[in-house]
């Protein structure tokens, strides 16, 4: 058994189990963080189109959201499925990682160590896969948090996640349950293949060269860690969340009608023409400020609750 995080493992963690933990951080997070998942999403659908803004940044969103609609309804709205996110794309994403970080490690020569574009490889993987299985949860997250800038007549009004599940198959079928899902899941590559190679590269690193602040596996480590690799991961998937919530929030088309739009592509190119580039960073504030705390929050619960469990840390 490795020991490159110096402790022996008191019991063994198989991948439910991992999934489970990813989950239970995820939650966690998810609850402190999830206004700023509202202000990101409604800021990236803002001006769409080329009609006029709504927000003057996300202050104001924020405020507008609140004024207009309340905290449950307003920038709590679609917690549910922020929740739901946890047990589906949160679990498989965390929980894969840790899985074929530490089988990984096990089989490594003591001494030796997993190298920075494994863990990228690692990330990927488990990015996929727990994308996938979360499109359903992400489209519902999207449409909830969007529904209360919409005039009155066009809102949704979903009562929860399963309701928009629900109402979502009935009304556009079941594979819409995977509308977006291509531009959802190429970021969700990306962003657990830099996310979490960069937050174990890091955690490690400042061990390596400050010792006696960055002890392993220490507060300072994960918390320092989780911020870089948050910058990092937000400055490359940004421009695929605004695509991915755009494709989410489209309303279906009436019969005879040309879908807003047609694919990613397509949705990337009409936003850089109607709206101008920079609208590829739209929501990037909040979504940088959601994605920071959010990361630095999941992944020391689950970090915590591993150790606590396996006398390892998880990542």
């Amino acid at each position: 058994m490795s020991k490159v995080f110096g402790a022996e493992p008191t019991k063994t963690l198989g991948l439910p189990g991992r999934m489970v933990l990813g989950a239970l951080g995820g939650m966690g997070a998810a609850s402190v963080c999830h206004p700023f998942d509202v202000v990101r999403v409604q800021l990236q659908i803002d001006a769409e189109g080329g009609k006029g803004k709504t927000y003057n940044g996300a202050v104001d969103a924020a405020k507008k959201i609140y004024a207009r609609s309340g905290l449950k309804r307003g920038l709590y709205a679609g917690l549910s499925a922020a929740y739901l996110r946890q047990w589906t794309y949160g679990a498989g994403r965390v929980g894969i990682y840790s899985f074929l970080l530490h089988g990984l490690r096990d089989k490594k020569a003591a001494g030796e160590e997993v190298t920075f574009v494994e863990k990228l490889g690692m990330g990927c993987v488990a990015g996929g896969i727990g994308s996938f299985m979360g499109v359903p949860a992400e489209l519902s997250l999207v449409r909830m948090s969007a529904d209360s800038k919409l005039p009155l007549a066009q809102q949704r009004g979903y009562g929860s996640v399963f309701n928009c599940l629900s109402l979502t198959a009935k009304e556009e079928g079941v594979a819409a349950l995977w509308t977006g899902g291509t531009p959802t899941i190429i970021r969700a590559v990306l962003l657990s293949s830099t996310m979490l190679a960069t937050y174990s590269e890091i955690k490690v690193a400042l061990n390596v060269k400050f010792p006696k602040v960055f002890v392993k596996d220490g507060l300072p480590s994960m918390f320092v860690g989780t911020m870089i690799a948050s910058f990092i991961a937000n400055s490359i998937i940004n421009p695929l969340d605004v695509v991915k919530s755009r494709i989410q929030n489209m309303r279906r088309p009436a019969a005879g009608e040309e879908a807003m739009y047609k694919n990613m592509i397509d949705c990337f190119a009409k936003t850089i023409k109607l709206d101008g580039a920079r609208a590829l960073y739209s929501g990037f504030i909040p979504a940088f400020t959601k994605l920071a705390p959010y990361s630095c929050i999941s992944l020391i619960i689950t970090e915590k609750l591993t150790m606590a469990y396996t006398g390892q840390a998880a990542l």
